[in-house]
């Protein structure tokens, strides 16, 4: 038990020492810049996709997190843009209004069974494209523009996150912010897997009558989970929307809550960690397949159901035999 806490410690260390040192310096010396913008991307877009791997954990496929997402930038671009709220405020409570949305839809579809929340969840995204159409307050089909970059915090004279406008690369500056949430979004999510909470949302993924039958709230922990699914896709679109400085009822849709489950399955739905690894392998395979032209989409489609087909469990099944993969 000593050494796989050293060992997940000593990976732990590397990897925050690669994120925040060692990629930024490559970066620097390559003078290739745009891959600030990619990596920040991967990072967020794996946030996302740690939401739809919580629904999964208890048994059920969200098929809607685009939505969220397109909501949380919604949200955030409003408060910044009308009611003058600071970017940093305006994060959570864009990631808390996606999680009350949430909670509104779930109350009714979360006591269906989990193909018919699967099918409601496909047309979310969709559904909040056309909100976000026909709503005045989301400027229909010209959407929000002009929306400043995130302004300084300062605390007794100390600044905290200095004003991204006055920086001379503000794309590394996000490319810090969004690393960090990553990395916090995964620590809180393997702290949850493997608490009381994770421990009765396993329950639910193998046999939710028997869980009830002992006393477990069933309905409550999938509303709880959606929340917080939700929340993870608010946020993360919200940071999107800061970085572009305008967000469109276009920012996200369909093919990207697709995605983002696509994620989930790569790196493997029985890992915490499957979302950060199957979103990196995704965008970049997307990318390499570019000279491929117009076979580009039948070989990512390919190589995705072989990979499925050979790694049920996602990539991270080739890990080491024995190790518990929800617990790690």
């Amino acid at each position: 038990m000593k050494g796989a806490k050293g060992w997940r410690t000593a990976w732990l260390a590397a990897f925050l020492l690669a994120a925040f040192a060692v990629v930024p310096a490559g970066i620097a010396l390559s003078g290739r810049t745009d891959f600030h913008y990619t990596l920040t991307s991967v990072a967020l877009l794996s946030v996302a996709s740690a939401g739809v791997w919580l629904t999964f954990y208890i048994g059920r496929i969200n098929i809607g997190q685009g939505a969220f997402a397109l909501i949380g930038a919604y949200a955030s671009a409003i408060l910044v843009t009308k009611a003058g709220i600071s970017f940093w405020l305006s994060l959570p409570l864009a990631g808390l209004f996606a999680a009350g949305v949430s909670v509104l839809i779930g109350l009714p579809i979360l006591r269906l069974r989990g193909v018919y929340f699967a099918m409601i969840t496909l047309v979310l995204t969709q559904v909040v494209t056309l909100a976000a159409l026909a709503l005045p307050i989301t400027n229909g089909a010209k959407g929000v523009t002009q929306i400043p970059l995130p302004g300084g915090v300062t605390i007794a004279g100390l600044t905290l996150i200095p004003d991204f406008a006055a920086l001379h690369n503000p794309r590394l500056a996000f490319y810090y912010v969004a690393c960090a949430l990553m990395v916090l979004t995964f620590a809180a999510m393997y702290r949850l897997v493997n608490s009381r909470l994770g421990q009765l949302c396993r329950s639910m993924q193998q046999n939710e009558e028997l869980a009830a039958s002992i006393g477990v709230n069933v309905a409550y922990i999938r509303l709880l989970v959606f929340a917080i699914s939700s929340f993870l896709g608010g946020v993360g679109g919200a940071m999107f929307g800061a970085i572009a400085q305008s967000v469109y009822p276009s920012s996200f849709q369909v093919a990207d809550s697709v995605n983002f489950m696509l994620n989930c399955f790569l790196g493997g739905l029985g890992y915490v960690f499957g979302p950060m690894l199957g979103t990196l392998v995704l965008y970049f395979g997307w990318d390499l397949l570019f000279e491929l032209g117009r076979y580009q989409l039948l070989v990512y489609s390919g190589l995705l159901i072989v990979l499925m087909l050979v790694l049920p469990n996602g990539l991270l099944s080739l890990r080491l035999p024995g190790r518990q993969g929800a617990k790690r």
